[in-house]
């Protein structure tokens, strides 16, 4: 593959990469390179430039909480010690979709040991299938899904209201929850409070595999797309399997924090008609906003360009992946979006030092959703938003906003507590 120039500044500073991090941040941002409105030629596309999303106005109808303007990112004054946008405790599986080079950008297939298995579950219209099913308490299961999108076989959580029975005709609102990066399927039920705050309620939760960096795109692979497919995975295997086997309903919201937030997002704008809510915590609803392309590229050095390609001359794929950029098509859609500055709130270690990983994180953070939140309001769109102010890059304050919006996300589907 043709080494390009943004795929070397992105993985050459590996070692030091908090250091020059700023550096290419602002370098990239003075070329142009994935920046909004600079106005400047981009030499390997003729694209038109990517629309200019400046700060929340003063006037819109951000709680009165919310801080004033966007504020401006300063470099960290020392190397951050861990990504950004970590949720959370982790490592990625032998098999991870993301990581395994060899398979990725072949077509999509059943792994071969999977395509021989039986299964008296429905197949997806692809060929994805259940292979085996767990039992985790009386009302949670893990489910082993066989996939194409990704060629490998890889688990999904689902949780199921009291009364819930395999054999039963009955259709259940399902609520779909994203984990973040560098995490993965687990991460609903051992990080957050999602069992005590949907106990009670007749929804379904759905918690599937993301990837470590999947980032919830099929990746574009230099042009070539193939495996890994996680946003195929997601709409056209796990909703299938979860509709024709396990009474998952056509109410369906989407929840997410962090990169999951974004893919939470950026389904229900792709996928008209899919999702009636949304909600997304700490989500990257910008991804194109000045200096974040290199900003991700580096956070994912294994993939680099991989995901959505060259910031550059694949600027259209970014773009269709950017929630700011498409934010006239929630219209119809309920949305709640929350983030805080990166400053030190409640939650967190009154000692924190600025240049904290977890602060650095939400204030990119908080810069991106003030521009969706702004884009959103100019389309139209109807957006519930909390940018609650000092708080950092943490599940302590993901906990506080899942239960601060449940009500809104459980009322849009349908789905009651007895």
């Amino acid at each position: 593959m043709k080494k390009r120039t943004d795929r070397k500044i992105a993985i050459a500073g590996s070692v030091a990469a908090a250091v020059v991090l700023p550096a290419v941040m602002v370098g990239l941002a003075q070329a142009g390179v994935g920046v909004p409105g600079t106005g400047k030629p981009d030499a390997a596309s003729n694209l038109a430039p990517l629309p200019t999303f400046g700060p929340a106005q003063q006037n819109a109808p951000v709680p009165a909480t919310s801080p004033s303007g966007t504020p401006t990112i300063k470099p960290p004054a020392k190397p951050l010690t861990s990504n950004p946008f970590s949720t959370g405790p982790g490592r990625p599986s032998s098999d991870n979709p993301d990581l395994n080079t060899h398979k990725r950008g072949k077509k999509a297939h059943l792994p071969a040991k999977e395509a021989e298995l039986p299964t008296k579950f429905k197949k997806a219209d692809d060929g994805a299938k259940i292979t085996a099913l767990k039992k985790v308490s009386k009302n949670m299961f893990d489910v082993t899904i066989a996939s194409p999108a990704l060629g490998a076989s890889v688990q999904t959580r689902v949780l199921i209201p009291a009364g819930w029975k395999l054999d039963s005709s009955s259709a259940y609102p399902v609520v779909y929850a994203f984990h973040g990066g560098n995490n993965n399927y687990l991460s609903w039920t051992k990080d957050s409070n999602l069992l005590s705050v949907a106990s009670g309620y007749n929804a379904m939760v759905v918690m599937p595999e993301g990837g470590w960096n999947g980032s919830y795109t099929n990746w574009w692979n230099d042009g070539r797309g193939g495996i890994p497919m996680w946003e195929t995975f997601h709409i056209n295997e796990v909703i299938p399997l979860m509709e024709r086997n396990f009474h998952a309903g056509p109410a369906r919201a989407a929840i997410g924090l962090s990169s999951g937030g974004q893919g939470a997002v950026t389904y229900a704008q792709r996928h008209p008609g899919l999702f009636k809510y949304v909600a997304s915590y700490s989500g990257a609803l910008n991804i194109t906003a000045p200096g974040m392309p290199s900003m991700l590229m580096q956070m994912n050095q294994k993939a680099g360009d991989d995901i959505w390609g060259d910031p550059a001359r694949d600027r259209a794929n970014w773009q269709a992946h950017d929630a700011a950029v498409m934010a006239a098509k929630l219209k119809g859609v309920g949305v709640y979006v929350s983030c805080g500055n990166g400053e030190v709130g409640p939650y967190d270690n009154p000692g924190m030092k600025p240049w904290d990983a977890g602060r650095f994180g939400e204030q990119l953070a908080h810069t991106m959703n003030v521009n969706f939140v702004e884009a959103a309001r100019k389309a139209g769109v109807n957006v519930t938003a909390n940018m609650y102010g000092a708080g950092t890059h943490k599940w302590a304050y993901w906990k506080r906003e899942l239960t601060a919006s449940w009500p809104a996300i459980t009322g849009a589907i349908g789905a009651k507590k007895s």
